[in-house]
């Protein structure tokens, strides 16, 4: 009889850790399988991404994370499993109700996505007047200068994007995803293609955003020094599930010879 008391008394505990996470999570996945004809991308993945946190995740070209973070945003439909964002569950969502998580989600493109026939301030009036019910009642000039001033970028106002160097670009598109103030920010490879110097000032931004704004970032890279500074947490995309997750130095350290034959890869480039 006592031992039947315990066992109830664990489940409860665990239902409770559960309940509590799911209530906490900004972004939680469960199970998420995505395939394109045979080719099997992702083939049960689960993540937690929590209020104030960065979470990096990393894994071979083709691997599956571009897909990933696609279906948070309903830019790719998944096969089979379960996907929040701010508690919404996203596969059931009207388009109204998608509209608006995509508004509370800001996405950085790997390629930055800018209108190349728009000056800087109507690439950054864009996204305010598509949600201009959201942003009703608040001065558009005065959060595109902030938005701009936050890249550190503010000179550039009146620019055309071919007048920009790619780092700028990179800088230009962040103040655009930050200017519908998200809860959540994607970042696909923020530092691909840009030189040393100029990523390395692209991660201090991410940073910095983090701290100023209070925004939970999922940070899709190749570059491990990217990693190293930017992430809470790490997780491998292997196999087309969370293979492997933990802090850098966790990781870095693993005796899994998967885990560590990836670490081996990614730094010898």
């Amino acid at each position: 009889m006592g031992a039947k008391t315990v066992t109830t008394e664990r489940q409860k505990w665990f239902q409770n850790q559960e309940t509590e996470e799911e209530e906490a999570s900004l972004i939680r996945i469960r199970g998420v399988k995505k395939a394109f004809g045979s080719n099997q991308v992702l083939r049960g993945f689960d993540l937690d991404l929590f209020p104030n946190e960065n979470v990096v995740i990393v894994g071979k070209s083709g691997s599956g994370k571009s897909v990933l973070i696609k279906c948070l945003v309903r830019l790719v439909e998944v096969d089979e499993g379960e996907v929040r964002v701010l508690g919404k569950f996203i596969p059931s969502l009207d388009q109204e109700e998608l509209d608006q998580i995509r508004a509370d989600v800001g996405f950085l493109f790997q390629g930055s996505a800018l209108y190349d026939s728009m000056t800087v301030r109507e690439n950054l009036q864009f996204p305010l007047r598509r949600h201009s019910q959201r942003m009703q009642g608040q001065d558009e000039d005065q959060l595109i200068k902030e938005a701009l001033e936050n890249v550190g970028l503010a000179h550039a106002i009146d620019l055309m994007p071919a007048e920009l160097s790619g780092g700028m670009k990179r800088r230009i598109a962040l103040a655009r995803t930050l200017i519908l103030q998200p809860k959540v920010i994607l970042y696909d490879e923020p530092t691909s293609g840009l030189d040393p110097i100029t990523a390395n000032e692209i991660i201090q931004l991410i940073l910095n955003i983090q701290k100023t704004f209070h925004t939970a970032s999922l940070i899709i890279t190749h570059d491990m020094d990217c990693a190293r500074v930017i992430s809470n947490r790490m997780v491998i995309l292997q196999e087309g599930i969370n293979y492997a997750e933990g802090t850098y130095e966790e990781l870095s350290v693993s005796t899994d010879p998967k885990v560590k034959a990836f670490f081996k890869e990614v730094q010898n480039r």
